[in-house]
Protein backbone atom coordinates (compact mmCIF):
# COMPACT_ATOMS: atom_id res chain seq x y z
CA UNK A 1 0.00 0.00 0.00
CA UNK A 2 1.30 3.43 -0.97
CA UNK A 3 1.31 6.35 1.47
CA UNK A 4 0.71 9.65 -0.34
CA UNK A 5 1.01 13.05 1.38
CA UNK A 6 -1.45 15.72 0.31
CA UNK A 7 -1.19 19.43 -0.36
CA UNK A 8 -4.39 21.44 -0.66
CA UNK A 9 -3.91 24.79 -2.37
CA UNK A 10 -6.05 27.86 -1.82
CA UNK A 11 -4.92 31.36 -2.68
CA UNK A 12 -1.42 30.03 -3.28
CA UNK A 13 -1.15 28.69 0.26
CA UNK A 14 -1.10 25.20 1.73
CA UNK A 15 -4.33 24.78 3.68
CA UNK A 16 -6.70 22.18 5.08
CA UNK A 17 -10.46 22.37 5.30
CA UNK A 18 -12.74 20.72 7.86
CA UNK A 19 -15.24 18.39 6.12
CA UNK A 20 -14.70 20.32 2.88
CA UNK A 21 -16.07 23.54 4.41
CA UNK A 22 -14.37 26.56 2.82
CA UNK A 23 -15.32 28.63 5.85
CA UNK A 24 -13.37 26.32 8.15
CA UNK A 25 -9.88 26.65 6.77
CA UNK A 26 -6.52 26.29 8.48
CA UNK A 27 -3.43 27.70 6.75
CA UNK A 28 -0.43 25.45 7.37
CA UNK A 29 2.16 27.03 5.08
CA UNK A 30 2.54 29.93 2.68
CA UNK A 31 5.20 27.98 0.74
CA UNK A 32 3.68 24.82 -0.79
CA UNK A 33 6.88 24.05 -2.70
CA UNK A 34 8.82 23.90 0.57
CA UNK A 35 6.16 21.54 1.95
CA UNK A 36 6.48 19.29 -1.11
CA UNK A 37 10.25 19.21 -0.75
CA UNK A 38 9.88 18.31 2.92
CA UNK A 39 7.64 15.34 2.09
CA UNK A 40 10.18 14.22 -0.52
CA UNK A 41 13.04 14.48 1.98
CA UNK A 42 11.07 12.26 4.36
CA UNK A 43 10.77 9.56 1.71
CA UNK A 44 7.58 10.26 -0.23
CA UNK A 45 7.63 9.32 -3.91
CA UNK A 46 4.14 10.52 -4.84
CA UNK A 47 2.21 13.68 -3.97
CA UNK A 48 -1.51 14.42 -4.12
CA UNK A 49 -2.37 18.06 -4.86
CA UNK A 50 -5.83 19.62 -4.72
CA UNK A 51 -6.51 23.01 -6.28
CA UNK A 52 -9.37 24.10 -4.01
CA UNK A 53 -9.90 27.35 -5.88
CA UNK A 54 -10.11 25.44 -9.13
CA UNK A 55 -12.56 22.92 -7.70
CA UNK A 56 -15.07 25.71 -7.14
CA UNK A 57 -14.34 27.93 -10.15
CA UNK A 58 -14.09 25.12 -12.69
CA UNK A 59 -10.58 25.83 -13.88
CA UNK A 60 -7.18 25.52 -12.19
CA UNK A 61 -6.18 28.63 -10.23
CA UNK A 62 -2.83 27.49 -8.81
CA UNK A 63 -1.14 26.16 -11.96
CA UNK A 64 2.19 28.02 -11.47
CA UNK A 65 2.65 26.45 -8.04
CA UNK A 66 1.67 23.01 -9.30
CA UNK A 67 4.09 23.29 -12.22
CA UNK A 68 6.85 24.42 -9.85
CA UNK A 69 6.30 21.42 -7.59
CA UNK A 70 6.35 19.03 -10.57
CA UNK A 71 9.52 20.54 -12.04
CA UNK A 72 11.48 21.22 -8.85
CA UNK A 73 11.00 17.80 -7.26
CA UNK A 74 11.08 14.24 -8.56
CA UNK A 75 7.76 13.49 -6.89
CA UNK A 76 5.15 11.79 -9.04
CA UNK A 77 2.31 14.28 -8.80
CA UNK A 78 -1.41 13.72 -9.17
CA UNK A 79 -3.64 16.78 -9.28
CA UNK A 80 -7.35 17.40 -8.85
CA UNK A 81 -9.54 20.48 -8.74
CA UNK A 82 -11.12 22.24 -11.70
CA UNK A 83 -10.12 19.76 -14.40
CA UNK A 84 -13.19 19.87 -16.62
CA UNK A 85 -11.78 19.93 -20.15
CA UNK A 86 -9.27 18.02 -22.25
CA UNK A 87 -7.19 21.19 -22.68
CA UNK A 88 -6.92 21.71 -18.93
CA UNK A 89 -5.91 18.11 -18.35
CA UNK A 90 -3.30 18.28 -21.08
CA UNK A 91 -1.91 21.55 -19.70
CA UNK A 92 -1.32 19.82 -16.37
CA UNK A 93 0.16 16.70 -17.96
CA UNK A 94 2.46 18.89 -20.07
CA UNK A 95 3.58 20.67 -16.88
CA UNK A 96 4.91 17.39 -15.50
CA UNK A 97 1.87 16.10 -13.63
CA UNK A 98 1.63 12.30 -13.86
CA UNK A 99 -2.08 11.84 -13.12
CA UNK A 100 -5.12 14.08 -13.36
CA UNK A 101 -7.96 13.58 -10.90
CA UNK A 102 -11.49 14.14 -12.21
CA UNK A 103 -14.41 14.63 -9.84
CA UNK A 104 -17.13 16.95 -11.09
CA UNK A 105 -16.26 16.18 -14.71
CA UNK A 106 -16.61 12.45 -14.11
CA UNK A 107 -20.23 13.01 -13.09
CA UNK A 108 -21.21 15.73 -15.55
CA UNK A 109 -18.89 15.03 -18.50
CA UNK A 110 -18.20 11.29 -18.50
CA UNK A 111 -17.03 11.43 -22.11
CA UNK A 112 -14.02 13.40 -20.86
CA UNK A 113 -12.97 10.40 -18.80
CA UNK A 114 -13.34 8.15 -21.81
CA UNK A 115 -11.34 10.54 -24.01
CA UNK A 116 -8.52 11.01 -21.52
CA UNK A 117 -8.20 7.27 -20.99
CA UNK A 118 -8.10 6.73 -24.75
CA UNK A 119 -5.64 9.53 -25.55
CA UNK A 120 -3.31 9.48 -22.56
CA UNK A 121 -3.91 6.00 -21.15
CA UNK A 122 -5.93 4.91 -18.15
CA UNK A 123 -2.94 5.17 -15.76
CA UNK A 124 -2.97 8.97 -16.26
CA UNK A 125 -6.54 9.25 -14.96
CA UNK A 126 -7.92 9.05 -11.43
CA UNK A 127 -11.65 9.39 -10.78
CA UNK A 128 -12.50 11.11 -7.51
CA UNK A 129 -15.43 9.54 -5.71
CA UNK A 130 -16.18 12.17 -3.08
CA UNK A 131 -19.14 10.99 -1.04
CA UNK A 132 -21.33 12.42 1.68
CA UNK A 133 -23.77 9.86 3.14
CA UNK A 134 -23.04 7.61 0.16
CA UNK A 135 -23.90 10.28 -2.44
CA UNK A 136 -21.25 11.82 -4.67
CA UNK A 137 -20.61 15.55 -4.17
CA UNK A 138 -19.33 17.85 -6.91
CA UNK A 139 -18.06 21.42 -7.49
CA UNK A 140 -15.65 21.44 -4.59
CA UNK A 141 -18.08 19.36 -2.52
CA UNK A 142 -20.58 22.23 -2.54
CA UNK A 143 -23.30 20.33 -4.44
CA UNK A 144 -24.75 16.81 -4.26
CA UNK A 145 -24.98 14.97 -7.58
CA UNK A 146 -27.64 12.39 -6.75
CA UNK A 147 -25.31 9.63 -7.92
CA UNK A 148 -24.14 6.97 -5.47
CA UNK A 149 -20.46 6.19 -4.98
CA UNK A 150 -20.93 2.61 -6.18
CA UNK A 151 -22.87 3.71 -9.27
CA UNK A 152 -20.21 6.23 -10.27
CA UNK A 153 -17.45 3.67 -9.83
CA UNK A 154 -19.14 1.19 -12.15
CA UNK A 155 -19.84 3.89 -14.75
CA UNK A 156 -16.20 4.93 -14.75
CA UNK A 157 -14.93 1.36 -15.06
CA UNK A 158 -17.04 1.01 -18.18
CA UNK A 159 -15.35 4.10 -19.64
CA UNK A 160 -11.85 2.73 -19.12
CA UNK A 161 -10.91 4.13 -15.74
CA UNK A 162 -8.65 1.93 -13.63
CA UNK A 163 -8.19 3.98 -10.47
CA UNK A 164 -10.52 5.66 -7.98
CA UNK A 165 -9.87 8.09 -5.16
CA UNK A 166 -12.50 7.62 -2.46
CA UNK A 167 -13.09 10.35 0.11
CA UNK A 168 -15.69 10.24 2.85
CA UNK A 169 -16.35 13.97 3.14
CA UNK A 170 -17.78 13.69 6.65
CA UNK A 171 -14.37 12.50 7.84
CA UNK A 172 -12.09 14.67 5.74
CA UNK A 173 -9.90 16.92 7.85
CA UNK A 174 -11.48 15.66 11.07
CA UNK A 175 -8.83 13.15 12.28
CA UNK A 176 -11.72 10.89 13.33
CA UNK A 177 -10.60 7.82 11.38
CA UNK A 178 -11.25 6.54 7.85
CA UNK A 179 -14.43 4.87 6.70
CA UNK A 180 -12.94 1.38 6.50
CA UNK A 181 -16.18 -0.34 5.52
CA UNK A 182 -16.88 2.03 2.63
CA UNK A 183 -13.38 1.64 1.25
CA UNK A 184 -13.54 -2.13 1.45
CA UNK A 185 -16.95 -2.16 -0.23
CA UNK A 186 -15.73 0.05 -3.08
CA UNK A 187 -12.68 -2.14 -3.65
CA UNK A 188 -14.90 -5.23 -3.76
CA UNK A 189 -17.71 -3.89 -5.94
CA UNK A 190 -15.69 -1.83 -8.42
CA UNK A 191 -12.77 -4.17 -9.05
CA UNK A 192 -10.62 -1.05 -9.52
CA UNK A 193 -7.56 0.26 -7.72
CA UNK A 194 -8.73 2.51 -4.88
CA UNK A 195 -6.93 5.25 -2.99
CA UNK A 196 -8.42 6.04 0.42
CA UNK A 197 -8.71 9.57 1.75
CA UNK A 198 -10.32 11.26 4.71
CA UNK A 199 -9.98 10.93 8.47
CA UNK A 200 -6.60 9.18 8.69
CA UNK A 201 -5.31 10.22 12.09
CA UNK A 202 -2.78 7.69 13.38
CA UNK A 203 -0.33 5.02 12.29
CA UNK A 204 -2.76 2.41 13.63
CA UNK A 205 -5.16 3.26 10.82
CA UNK A 206 -2.71 2.19 8.11
CA UNK A 207 -2.67 -1.60 8.66
CA UNK A 208 -6.47 -1.58 8.86
CA UNK A 209 -6.70 0.30 5.58
CA UNK A 210 -4.30 -2.14 3.95
CA UNK A 211 -6.64 -4.96 4.99
CA UNK A 212 -9.47 -3.31 3.03
CA UNK A 213 -7.51 -3.85 -0.19
CA UNK A 214 -6.89 -0.20 -1.08
CA UNK A 215 -3.74 0.43 -3.12
CA UNK A 216 -2.93 3.72 -1.45
CA UNK A 217 -3.84 6.14 1.32
CA UNK A 218 -3.73 9.92 1.10
CA UNK A 219 -2.81 11.73 4.31
CA UNK A 220 -3.25 15.44 4.85
CA UNK A 221 -4.07 17.12 8.15
CA UNK A 222 -2.48 14.43 10.33
CA UNK A 223 0.91 15.15 8.75
CA UNK A 224 0.60 18.88 9.39
CA UNK A 225 -0.53 18.47 12.99
CA UNK A 226 2.16 15.90 13.75
CA UNK A 227 -0.31 13.14 14.58
CA UNK A 228 1.45 11.07 11.90
CA UNK A 229 5.15 11.19 11.03
CA UNK A 230 5.50 10.60 7.30
CA UNK A 231 8.78 8.69 7.50
CA UNK A 232 7.29 6.33 10.10
CA UNK A 233 4.17 5.83 7.99
CA UNK A 234 6.25 4.96 4.94
CA UNK A 235 8.32 2.50 6.99
CA UNK A 236 5.18 0.87 8.35
CA UNK A 237 3.76 0.01 4.92
CA UNK A 238 7.05 -0.79 3.21
CA UNK A 239 7.21 -4.48 2.22
CA UNK A 240 9.55 -6.66 4.23
CA UNK A 241 13.01 -6.44 2.74
CA UNK A 242 12.08 -3.26 0.81
CA UNK A 243 14.38 -0.28 0.53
Amino acid sequence: MEVIPSIDLRGGKCVRLFQGDYQRETIFSEDPLAVARSWREQGATRLHVVDLDGAVSGEPANLPIIAAIASATDLRVQVGGGIRSLDTAETLLSAGVERVVLGTAAVQQPDLVRELCAVHGSPAVVVAVDARDGQVAIRGWTETSGVSAAELALRMAALGAQRLLYTDISRDGTLTGPNFAANEELVRTSGLAVQASGGVASLEHLPRLRETGVEGVIIGRALYTGDINLAEALDLVRPAGGN
